[in-house]
C-alpha cells in the first residue's frame, strides 16, 4: 500500500507532534522545584527491572529447550548476569551478553 504525498506529510506531522509532546510533557508535569510524586519515583525504580524481565521472556518464548538448543540462550543469560555482577553496567552487560550469544551461535553451535 502506497501513501500519497498528503498522507505522508500528515503521518510525519503526527509522529513529530507525538515525539515533541512526549519530550515536553515531563517538563510541564514536573517543573523544576516541584517534588516528583512517590508513584512516579517507584515506577522509576521498578520499571527498568520489569523491562529487562520482559525482554528475557520475549527472547526465550521461541527457544526450544532440548539440551543442545537451549544451551546458547542459557549461556547468553548467564554471561549477562556475570558481566553485570562484575562491572555493574547495564549497557555493558547487555551488549557483552549479546556479543557472547552471537559468537556462540556463529562459532560454537553452528550446524
Amino acid at each position: 500500500m502506497e501513501m500519497t504525498v498528503t498522507q505522508s506529510v500528515i503521518t510525519i506531522v503526527v509522529v513529530a507532534a507525538g515525539t515533541f509532546l512526549t519530550r515536553l510533557l515531563p517538563f510541564v508535569l514536573f517543573p523544576q522545584g516541584r517534588r516528583v510524586p512517590p508513584v512516579v519515583r517507584y515506577l522509576g525504580q521498578v520499571l527498568p527491572y520489569a523491562v529487562v524481565a520482559m525482554l528475557v521472556v520475549y527472547c526465550l518464548k521461541d527457544a526450544v529447550f532440548t539440551p543442545r538448543h537451549a544451551l546458547p540462550e542459557l549461556l547468553g543469560i548467564l554471561s549477562v548476569i556475570i558481566l553485570h555482577k562484575l562491572f555493574h553496567s547495564m549497557m555493558f552487560s547487555v551488549v557483552g551478553g549479546t556479543v557472547i550469544y552471537m559468537l556462540l551461535l556463529q562459532l560454537v553451535f553452528s550446524a
